[in-house]
């Protein structure tokens, strides 16, 4: 008797759909940018280098930092954090966020 194997497409099928995207931010300068952090990777010591180098390349960047926002990776406070986290994006005027780094 033949072995009988059941073939599976490599590609997948699509199980979400496009949505489209904000487009890219072209100049920072005047842009408020506000950091997202779950404590788990040097976030303390790579936050202050990431805003130095940009505010290198653009002078009028102001960030609001990750200690405003609290752990985003927290179990226990994940819902919490998350359904507070429009309302404090929209209280700190964020243009744009940086959601963790280096981890």
């Amino acid at each position: 008797m033949e072995d009988i194997y059941k073939v599976v497409y490599p590609f997948g099928i699509q199980v979400t759909q496009e949505r489209d995207v904000a487009a890219s931010i072209p100049d920072l300068n005047g842009k408020t940018i506000c950091e997202l952090w779950n404590y788990a990777f040097r976030g303390d010591d790579s936050f202050p280098i990431i805003e130095k180098l940009m505010k290198k390349k653009y002078p009028g960047v102001k960030f609001v930092g990750y200690e405003n926002f609290g752990n985003i990776h927290d179990p226990s406070e994940e819902a919490i954090m998350m359904a507070e986290l429009p309302g404090k994006l929209k209280e700190f005027k964020c243009d744009a966020v940086i959601a963790g780094n280096g981890g």
